[in-house]
């Protein structure tokens, strides 16, 4: 494997485990609220983040790479509002897309085909974190402001359950 997407690669675990500990700072925001759907919600994306960093581990150990763990950063977001950690999260997980891609584009340039393919999962699932934040953005634009409506919301939040990533490496 290319120096350079190795690198890529390692220091894309330590971002992953610092995705974990964001969102768990947001689901601890959330229960300080009385919002146990929210902090549901939250609790579900640290462990994806979690087992992100995991694939990433794994796909570096059966390519023959060494792995170096860093310190996880502690979070640094204050939040005042509800709609704080959703407008922080959005923007995270735009930041998380553009590492991606930055990963992606090294593979590529060096004809690293098997790391692509691994990748091609990654660009598919942060589609998909974007358009989940997005959309929790909007909803709580829409609702946030009605106590009925936030309760409804919270309801729904807290029906999300945990479904670990299928990813053959």
């Amino acid at each position: 494997m290319d120096k350079k997407v190795s690198e890529l690669l390692n220091d894309q675990i330590n971002k992953e485990l610092y995705s974990a500990y964001l969102y768990l700072d947001m689901a601890n925001f959330y229960s300080s609220k009385g919002l146990d759907g929210f902090a549901n919600w939250y609790e579900i994306q640290a462990r994806e983040e979690q087992d992100h960093a995991m694939l990433i581990y794994k796909y570096m150990h059966n390519n023959s790479q060494t792995v170096t763990l860093e310190a996880v950063a502690k979070p640094d977001k204050e939040f005042k509002s509800l709609m704080d950690p959703l407008a922080a999260a959005h923007i995270h997980e735009q930041y998380v897309t553009g590492l991606i891609n930055a990963i992606y584009a090294a593979a590529q340039a060096v004809n690293d085909f098997r790391t692509v393919q691994f990748l091609d999962w990654f660009v598919k699932e942060q589609g998909e974190e974007e358009k989940n934040s997005a959309d929790l953005i909007t909803k709580m634009e829409l609702f946030g402001d009605d106590a009925k409506a936030l309760y409804m919301l919270n309801s729904e939040l807290a029906g999300r359950t945990y479904s670990a990533p299928s990813l053959q490496l």
